[in-house]
């Protein structure tokens, strides 16, 4: 039997061509990835992205389209399945009620599992921001769509 990991992640671009992204310390390991996370057994993709959504930013959002599934291996960093990630374009229908911080692990309190959330120009991100290679390669793509 081979372990799948399904993933779901939104890519949340704002009038100003900022991408939210998500600073994270977890299993020891400080990662910087897109928002969103694992499907849960019974969820579909996009009720999953919403769900994630509200868990970690405490927004709702629509989900406008696909944007790319990973198409390579990708073993997690955390356990011996093979991650499969699907990324979709997003916008939240509601205001985001978040603190955007500018530094990197900008986090408040302490804790084993922390999160801060920043607004990146599209411009400026880089794929060596993030830790894993599918968000690697999703902001490689999105810097040859600007």
């Amino acid at each position: 039997m081979y372990p799948f990991n399904v993933r779901v992640y939104g890519l949340l671009i704002n009038a100003d061509d900022e991408i939210l992204i998500s600073d994270e310390q977890e299993y020891g390991m400080r990662f910087t990835k897109f928002p969103g996370g694992g499907l849960e057994h019974g969820e579909g993709l996009t009720d999953g992205l919403k769900r994630e959504f509200m868990e970690e930013c405490s927004a709702e959002i629509e989900v406008t389209a696909h944007f790319y599934t990973t198409d390579f291996y990708v073993k997690s960093a955390f356990n011996d399945s093979q991650v499969i990630s699907v990324y979709y374009l997003v916008k939240n229908t509601g205001p985001l009620n978040l603190t955007f911080k500018t530094a990197v692990f900008d986090f408040e309190g302490e804790g084993d599992v922390l999160q801060s959330f920043r607004r990146v120009k599209l411009g400026d991100l880089s794929p060596e921001d993030f830790l894993f290679p599918a968000d690697q390669h999703v902001a490689k793509l999105l810097l040859n769509n600007i």
